[in-house]
């Protein structure tokens, strides 16, 4: 038989998952706002280091969608 979870236990996987969510968030902003290359890169890194299975197709379409709405000069 398999005891169920206790609720302190819930809890801590719950805020562990909002921080989670939060953090992607924080850096989905700031990969958007990168110049180079470089930073960019590095931003993937730590998105995948904190949520392996992270859509990242998802960013660099959003990414694109940004190029193609600013304003040229």
């Amino acid at each position: 038989m398999v005891a169920k979870e206790t609720p302190a236990k819930r809890k801590f996987q719950i805020r562990k998952k909002q921080k989670r969510r939060a953090k992607i968030k924080k850096l989905k902003e700031k990969y958007l706002k990168a110049k180079t290359k470089e930073e960019k890169e590095r931003i993937i890194e730590k998105i995948l280091r904190i949520a392996p299975h992270y859509p990242i197709e998802e960013i660099l379409k959003l990414d694109e969608t940004q190029k193609s709405n600013e304003p040229q000069k």
